[in-house]
């Protein structure tokens, strides 16, 4: 099983790779600055700031996510659990930054896992210590446990965001080897959770998340062209259904107040591009701005950065 593309990059730099072009803190700007202090060393904005940030639960995964991206978060952060041994925040940053720092073969798993419940224990509702196991388990875990993990997020947060995207990605690679299956699992849960979700959630973008997870699995597995637009995956019935929906969701409820709608609108844009539908494309490229991410442009194995600068370009008619 392949891993998802990690959004571990940092901010653009000269002769950086190509995924260091896109920045996961996208559009919250005070979170990429205190990342960028956390890296040297300076955790009392980290502090100040999940304080401030409270039970917002989409934007404290968001940002913890984020801080625990940062050079050396694990050590910082274990310094402020020095200053702090009963803060929740600098546990679940410790949980998340053990995490990533696993995910990358820096840090041992079980040692991960035990942060993780560490933080847990400290702050029993917050969902964020369970979403560090569950980043562990989409790329570690078995199917089983990342469904449970994916229930106690839900638990505490039913609309999580960065949960349920995790979760399309796990089971769009469920029966790669079956094609093209308008039953597939994974639009059954992405149709599900959008239709149980607020008419306000970006939920509502789920099914076409869905639908380029899968793309990125059957292409991997040699059932799609590896190039998008050489492949009938994005025209054909059902994927034109939930491509109109999720945008017509966009213009009438789209906000900027979420933390990670940056995420879906490059789903959106990407789909709307290979789909042929230049012109809505190119209105959500002007909403995205220099906001980008690597999900979907480097879907299967492309790079993402000229991916999306030829998509973009072309749509703005700038090519």
């Amino acid at each position: 099983m392949s891993p998802p593309p990690p959004p571990l990059g940092r901010s653009r730099r000269r002769g950086s790779r190509s995924d260091q072009f896109f920045d996961p803190a996208l559009d919250d700007a005070e979170l990429g600055t205190v990342r960028d202090q956390l890296a040297q060393g300076r955790w009392s904005e980290a502090r100040t700031l999940l304080a401030a940030t409270g039970d917002d639960w989409d934007r404290r995964g968001h940002r913890v996510v984020v801080l625990a991206q940062a050079t050396g978060a694990v050590a910082w952060t274990r310094d402020w659990l020095l200053f702090e041994p009963e803060s929740p925040d600098a546990a679940a940053l410790l949980a998340c930054a053990t995490v990533i720092g696993a995910l990358r073969g820096k840090e041992p798993e079980q040692r991960a896992r035990d942060a993780c419940r560490d933080a847990i224990r400290r702050a029993p509702a917050d969902p964020t210590p369970w979403l560090g196991l569950l980043l562990l388990a989409r790329t570690l875990g078995t199917e089983e446990e990342t469904s449970q993990l994916f229930d106690e997020v839900r638990t505490r947060h039913p609309n999580h965001h960065h949960a349920h995207h995790l979760m399309a990605a796990r089971l769009a690679e469920r029966h790669a080897a079956a094609g093209q299956d308008p039953l597939h699992e994974v639009y059954d849960f992405a149709a599900w959770a959008a239709e149980h979700a607020p008419a306000d959630s970006p939920l509502a973008v789920l099914p076409v998340v869905a639908h380029a997870e899968r793309y990125r699995v059957l292409a991997a597995a040699g059932q799609e062209p590896a190039d998008p637009a050489a492949s009938a995956h994005w025209t054909g019935r059902r994927a034109r259904q939930v491509l109109k929906v999720a945008f017509d969701w966009w213009l009438e409820w789209e906000s900027a107040e979420h933390p990670r709608s940056r995420v879906d609108l490059n789903f959106l844009a990407h789909a709307q591009f290979h789909d042929g539908r230049i012109a809505e494309a190119a209105a959500l490229f002007h909403r995205i701005g220099p906001h980008n991410t690597p999900a979907p442009w480097s879907y299967p194995d492309r790079d993402p950065q000229k991916t999306f600068l030829a998509a973009r370009n072309t749509a703005l008619g700038s090519a």
